[in-house]
């Protein structure tokens, strides 16, 4: 899954900007997925699904309108994890360092403000003001140029494991900000250019892991099975586990 960050302040222009691109996207045959940073209280304290949400897991709302899964996710990784998806749009998530980024703008300073070295390019609202470039970056106006830009984002997104396992020699937002200026590529992440000797998924999605844990794993579960009538050295090992 390749994932983009649209950032902006308010009434920048995101939402338009995301929906352009995303509209061609799936036009051009991709699954996509949108994850959006709210600064407010999404599930309104006192409610029937607040109340679950205090009990359960997880909370599984059908609409009029449309279904939702409620749940607190640990952190960022768990939350995009529950995601399966060709590309991953992000609206906001400004502080996230293992993405590039496109600025939605109102003018240069927003551009000079977010611009934390992982900006690809620059819409929003500055791009209907007529900007050809602002700092370096090019400026693509969505609403009139939704095929230009989606192709920036078939070109340029990525997402990096987010885990800091420093097998590169880098942090993953270091190893972003290079992947950005074109001194590095994704090939050059251990974690996503190397097949691992041990692959966990749960519900289907894998979980990312430090080759000492891939090999703390791989130690165990082999000392625990050596001992026992029909193992076989150097064969596939398949466990699933069922949590219900």
């Amino acid at each position: 899954m390749r994932g983009i960050a649209f950032v902006g302040f308010k009434k920048s222009g995101k939402t338009t900007t995301i929906e352009a691109v995303a509209r061609v996207l799936k036009e051009r045959g991709y699954r996509v997925a949108i994850a959006k940073s709210m600064h407010v209280d999404f599930d309104r304290e006192g409610s029937d699904t607040w109340r679950f949400s205090k009990v359960a897991d997880a909370v599984l709302v059908r609409a009029n309108d449309t279904d939702a899964l409620l749940f607190n996710a640990k952190d960022i990784n768990a939350l995009f994890s529950m995601v399966s998806a060709d590309f991953l749009l992000l609206e906001g998530f400004k502080s996230v360092q293992h993405v590039p980024k496109i600025i939605c703008a109102r003018n240069e300073e927003d551009v000079r403000e977010l611009n934390d070295g992982l900006a690809v390019a620059v819409s929003g609202v500055i791009a209907s003001a007529g900007a050809d470039g602002v700092e370096g970056l090019p400026v693509i106006d969505a609403t009139k140029e939704p095929e230009k830009l989606a192709d920036l984002v078939e070109k340029r997104a990525f997402m990096l494991p987010n885990i800091d396992c420093g097998l590169c020699g880098f942090e993953c937002a270091e190893m972003a900000r290079m992947i950005v200026r074109g001194e590095k590529t994704t090939k050059d992440c251990v974690v996503l250019s190397q097949k691992p000797k041990v692959t966990v998924r749960i519900d289907g999605q894998v979980l990312p892991m430090k080759d000492w844990v891939q090999e703390l794993v791989e130690k165990t579960i082999k000392g625990m099975l050596s001992a026992m009538k029909g193992y076989r050295e150097g064969r596939r090992i398949e466990i699933v586990i069922r949590e219900d």
